[in-house]
């Protein structure tokens, strides 16, 4: 919104095609959607002013998609945010940067990759993260948390661990350890 507020030419990009539709009608037909490629990444990265990487793979470390030699192609003076930094950074020269040192130079392009961006509004941030929670914490304490997370598959989706065990498949791929099923922990 802020960035078609100023004016920008926004494109997204994203493997989700409905996502992208729905984004189209959101936006007003104000914004351009492509379905992301290898190619389709190359050429609007090659071209943008700023790029957001926002690739959420949940449990999972993010896939870097743009490499340091597309960022060498970019535009000198280019910015590149990676909001993936938390689990490891969509860019191949992402590290994580700080609040107080949140900046620094690879090629021609400055990039921005601070770890948890919601702490520079800590009031703000703390308000959504609590209504977005509260509705979960509610459920745990009047239910229990195994008949709450039965009830409730998006939280059980949560569950990562239970009894020495992990439960989440996608974290025990990214560091090679065998998961089960929350299920099994919850019948």
């Amino acid at each position: 919104n802020i960035a078609l507020g100023m004016g920008a030419d926004v494109t997204l990009l994203d493997t989700d095609l409905d996502k992208l539709r729905m984004s189209f009608w959101r936006y007003n037909n104000r914004v351009h959607g492509l379905a992301s490629s290898k190619l389709a990444i190359e050429r609007q990265v090659t071209e943008a002013d700023l790029v957001i990487g926002a690739v959420l793979i949940p449990g999972a470390a993010a896939p870097k998609l743009v490499s340091n030699d597309l960022v060498a192609q970019m535009k000198p003076g280019s910015v590149l945010v990676d909001i993936a930094v938390d689990q490891g950074g969509c860019f191949e020269d992402t590290h994580p940067t700080t609040h107080a040192d949140p900046t620094y130079q690879v090629h021609q392009s400055i990039f921005y990759c601070v770890a948890n961006m919601p702490g520079a509004v800590p009031n703000t941030s703390t308000y959504a993260l609590t209504n977005a929670t509260l509705p979960y914490t509610v459920a745990l304490a009047d239910k229990g948390w195994q008949q709450a997370c039965r009830d409730d598959h998006s939280l059980a989706l949560g569950l990562n661990t239970h009894a020495g065990r992990l439960t989440n498949a996608p974290v025990g791929a990214a560091v090679g350890i065998d998961a089960i099923a929350p299920e099994e922990v919850l019948s």
